[in-house]
């Protein structure tokens, strides 16, 4: 495991806000990989582009740094850093990064343009052990929401640790002011996938699953989503050309239908 580098006072700044525990009930199974993708892309072609509004487009992006990630953190920093890339290539977004570990421990970023600076944050981020602070994450959401209109939060995890019906509220809070929740989660846990599922839907977001097998799908997604949400149909008709355009390619097919 990666050595931990203490994140610069100016670059992060620690959020105060309350934790929750507990563990939720057993779920009912999953639907199908297949399925969760399509959901995904009819999800993510009703975002409004954010040059609709004449403003900039705003990406929260939030990850899950506790223990469990470890084996697959490497590859999932990667794909995210190719995502922030995108974003550069664009350069009409505001990404915000944030992250949870360890006890209690919940950080976020300040709103940036600079997509190289994000990349390098993650890179110094480091796993530790803890529960899952999932509730954490809605509310920064909708605190920042209220401030500044937040145009979508995606989160990367694996696990649920909060009772549902608690993050279930969070969710609708966030619902109030149209920040729809896409939800990637890293492998099959099943109290994860209810959760997820339950965050996306009343949100009106989306929850796909992906594994090591699925990385070049997560990548294209991830890259589509931010150049969606930074500029619209335009922007996706300009990346269809380029390395990994194929997720562009799949939004685009569902949008002109």
């Amino acid at each position: 495991m990666a050595r931990e580098t203490k994140t610069p006072d100016k670059v992060a700044d620690k959020i105060a806000t309350d934790q929750t525990s507990g563990r939720a009930p057993a779920p009912a199974p999953a639907p199908s990989s297949k399925s969760e993708v399509a959901d995904f892309v009819a999800k993510v072609k009703a975002m409004a582009p954010a040059q609709a509004t004449g403003r900039r487009g705003r990406l929260l992006f939030a990850m899950d740094a506790t223990m469990s990630r470890a084996p697959t953190w490497d590859m999932a920093l990667a794909l995210q850093s190719e995502m922030f890339r995108a974003v550069k290539e664009i350069g009409s977004l505001e990404v915000q990064l944030m992250y949870f570990r360890g006890v209690g421990e919940a950080r976020a970023s300040k709103w940036v343009t600079n997509a190289d600076a994000l990349a390098g944050l993650m890179r110094q981020v480091a796993c530790h052990g803890g529960y899952t602070q999932i509730g954490k994450v809605l509310s920064h959401a909708r605190r920042e929401s209220e401030k500044t209109k937040v145009s979508a939060l995606v989160y990367v995890g694996d696990a649920v640790e909060e009772p549902i019906d608690d993050l279930a509220g969070r969710a609708g809070e966030l619902a109030l002011l149209g920040v729809p929740a896409f939800m990637f989660q890293e492998g099959h846990d099943e109290n994860a996938a209810r959760a997820f599922a339950e965050i996306a839907r009343l949100t009106k977001g989306a929850h796909c699953r992906f594994g090591p097998g699925s990385a070049a799908e997560l990548r294209e997604l991830l890259k589509a989503v931010a150049v969606y949400a930074a500029g619209g149909e335009k922007a996706l008709d300009a990346l269809l050309a380029k390395p990994g355009g194929a997720g562009a390619r799949r939004l685009l097919g569902q949008m002109r239908r």
